[in-house]
Order: structure tokens, then C-alpha cells, then sequence
């Protein structure tokens, strides 16, 4: 995919894109896609969406993580609900529990983050993990094979206090567009595999030759 795009902004390796952007959901399914690593047949896709209701600024994840568990993905497991979320004080324990669970998962971190004025509305999907509670100084563990970040607000002054008074109208909006990009993502997972189990059984069978 063409990374200079309109709808991209890279900066540092990541990929933006604003939540309000025509065809939002499709560009970001798309980079989402082509950043999966091939050989990822035996490798579980899990998402775990980290945040807290407690917060208006730091539901973003566990928002994604409910409208995503309402869906009910077919290839996708999902973590991190507004009923079940996973935050700074169970996040280490939800981690030891996936990885019990699924064998070498590939997982995708979904967070809120603050950043520049210009820059808030903005989704940013990039390689490597996300550093969970790194804008309000929380030394939490590294997570995720690759991330989505949400930018809801401004950073500089006082972060937890902007988390806490950031726009629920804005979250919401954002969850939205991330979790209708994951929906996509889904669905071009369970036809990729659907095409490769096509093209197998198409396959003429082996016939061994007496010499």
C-alpha cells in the first residue's frame, strides 16, 4: 500500500490517520493487515484493549474491547472490556493469563494516548509495542506485537487531569472507527483462509507411480 497516501501521516516508523477521514475504517483495516507478519497461520491475533471506565480519556481501549466483544469475531480473540477491563493494576496478571492461554499469540495493544493539539482525533497504528500509562508516569510492562494508540487529548501539563476531563463524544467516535477496522480485519482474515482452503482442496490428488 501506498504509505503517501492522503489519509497517512508517517511519523517515526508510525502510521496516522484521522478518526474523521473518509474511509477511515478501510485505510486503517488495510495497514493493519499489511503490517501482519507472514507465517501467521499457527500464530493466534489477539487484541488487548488496555484502559479503564474510571477515566473519560482512558476508555478508549476498553470501549474498542466491548463494541469488538458485541461483534463476536471469528479469527480475533479480544481482551479488555468496559465490564472486563485491563488496567495498570491487573495488567501484568491478563498478560500471564494469554500467554498461558494461547501459544506464541501475536498481539495487538490497543491505548489512549496524548499528544500534539494538531494532532488530537488522530489513530496511529505502529510495529513494536505500546508502553501502557507512560503520560501519567506508570511504570507498567511493554505490551503488544504491534499497537493502535488513540490520541484524545493534549500532554504537557497535568496529564492525568486531562485523561480524566477529555470529551466522551471524541472516545466514543474513535472506538468506533478502530473497532470497525478490526471488524475488517476479521472478515479478510477468515477470507484469506477461506481462499487457501479453497485452493488446497482444488489441488489434483497425489497419484504414486509403480517403476
Amino acid at each position: 500500500m501506498n504509505l503517501k497516501s492522503n489519509f497517512f501521516e508517517k511519523k517515526g516508523g508510525n502510521i496516522r490517520i484521522a478518526h474523521d477521514e473518509v474511509n477511515a475504517c478501510k485505510e486503517l483495516a488495510l495497514t493493519l493487515h499489511s503490517n501482519l507478519p507472514a507465517g501467521l497461520v499457527y500464530r493466534p491475533i489477539v487484541i488487548v484493549c488496555i484502559g479503564t471506565d474510571r477515566s473519560t480519556g482512558d476508555s478508549l481501549g476498553p470501549l474498542v474491547g466491548t463494541k469488538l466483544h458485541d461483534i463476536k469475531l471469528d479469527n480475533i480473540h479480544v481482551y479488555g472490556t468496559l465490564d472486563d477491563p485491563i488496567h495498570a493494576v491487573n495488567l501484568e496478571e491478563k498478560l500471564a493469563y494469554i500467554q498461558n492461554k494461547h501459544l506464541t499469540p501475536f498481539i495487538i495493544a490497543i491505548d489512549a494516548c496524548l499528544g500534539r493539539l494538531k494532532s488530537v482525533g488522530q489513530i496511529t497504528i505502529g510495529d513494536g509495542p505500546v508502553m501502557p500509562g507512560a503520560g501519567v508516569k506508570k511504570d507498567l510492562p511493554p505490551v503488544g506485537d504491534m499497537h493502535i494508540t488513540g490520541i484524545v487529548n493534549v500532554s504537557g501539563f497535568m496529564e492525568f487531569f486531562v485523561l480524566q476531563n477529555t470529551r466522551l463524544s471524541l472516545v466514543m467516535k474513535m472506538a468506533t472507527v478502530v473497532a470497525q477496522s478490526i471488524q475488517e480485519l476479521d472478515r479478510s482474515i477468515e477470507r484469506k483462509n477461506f481462499l487457501a482452503s479453497d485452493a488446497r482442496d482444488s489441488e489434483p490428488p497425489f497419484i504414486q507411480t509403480q517403476e
